[in-house]
């Protein structure tokens, strides 16, 4: 009985060694590879930075509500894509329960729209 589960165990062994492997040989190709001192840039390289550019600010700032408006905009369009197409394909077999179902999803979607509109998350500075 236990011998049936001989090949998943050794299958799980396996990929767990591969993973370990895997992760030391980055590690020490990493630590051998990387560039270091003055050739590589020096402190310049390794100061940190935000987009760009030199962080002026603390990291605890708020952010401006208009990015998860965006956020929520990108993730309804989004669905409504990965949800719409595949309904088009089997529209015809759905029937007229099928039209009322997308409906009530995308009048969802469009309350969504319309309330990121009224948000002004659409409009650029």
């Amino acid at each position: 009985m236990l011998g049936e589960y001989l090949p998943i165990l050794l299958f799980l062994g396996v990929a767990a060694a591969v993973g370990v492997v895997l992760l030391l040989v980055g590690t020490v190709l990493g630590k051998l590879l990387a560039p270091r001192g003055a050739i590589a840039g020096g402190t310049e390289k390794l100061s940190p930075y935000e987009c760009g550019f030199e962080a002026f600010e603390d990291a605890h700032m708020q952010f401006d509500v208009r990015y998860y408006l965006i956020a929520i905009l990108f993730i309804a369009f989004d669905l409504e894509i990965a949800f719409v197409f595949p309904w088009a394909v089997i529209f015809r077999s759905l029937g007229i329960a099928g039209l009322y179902e997308m409906g009530v999803f995308l009048g969802l979607l469009v309350l969504g729209f319309v309330y990121c509109w009224k948000k002004g998350a659409l409009e650029w500075e």
